[in-house]
């Protein structure tokens, strides 16, 4: 199987195992659904923290039956880095939904070459709508670049995941970029 066919599956096993705790989570009746197309002000913290812990405990359990073929990379964001982005996005003037900026609560990472970058970003719009994506996007800012591609299963409860796909060429710049700006709470 090559990366491309690889990634591709890596993306249909996010969403796959995105929909699946969602649905684990938020369809048990254990939580209160809220609508996460608000901004922060009507969105309780404990509901985020909850969320992150839960799934910070579990998230194994699913990835352990995931069809995965290609090396990647997770973390859940600590509780440190979700509060420094709510305060971040708190503070702006314009406010935004919480599910389009506290986009990656889960996050995923691979390692492409530029030219497989290249053919997935050709493929993205199709994969978009076969596997019900969110969205995706190429961020090239700040010394830091990288495809970002984002699952929500068409839910505005669900708290969105992301999967960012690095070339090799960028980790070192992509590291010391996420260093400058996106640990400030250390």
């Amino acid at each position: 199987m090559n990366k491309i066919s690889q990634t591709k599956q890596l993306v249909s096993e996010i969403n796959r195992l995105h929909c699946d705790f969602s649905k684990d989570y938020f369809e048990t009746g254990w939580v209160e659904k809220i609508n996460l197309s608000r901004t922060i002000t009507h969105i309780p913290v404990p509901h985020i923290y909850k969320y992150r812990l839960t799934l910070h405990e579990s998230v194994n359990d699913y990835l352990m039956t995931a069809d995965i073929d290609i090396k990647y990379f997770y973390r859940v964001k600590t509780r440190e880095s979700i509060d420094d982005k709510i305060e971040r996005f708190s503070e702006r003037e314009d406010r935004y939904p919480v599910n389009n900026w506290l986009n990656d609560i889960f996050g995923a990472r691979i390692i492409l070459t530029a030219a497989e970058i290249t053919a997935v970003m050709d493929l993205l719009d199709d994969w978009q709508d076969e596997l019900s994506l969110k969205n995706w996007y190429l961020r090239n800012k700040e010394d830091y670049k990288g495809l970002h591609i984002y699952f929500k299963n068409k839910s505005n409860f669900y708290f969105p995941w992301e999967l960012q796909i690095w070339d090799a060429e960028d980790i070192q710049s992509n590291i010391q970029n996420h260093e400058k700006f996106k640990r400030n709470f250390i």
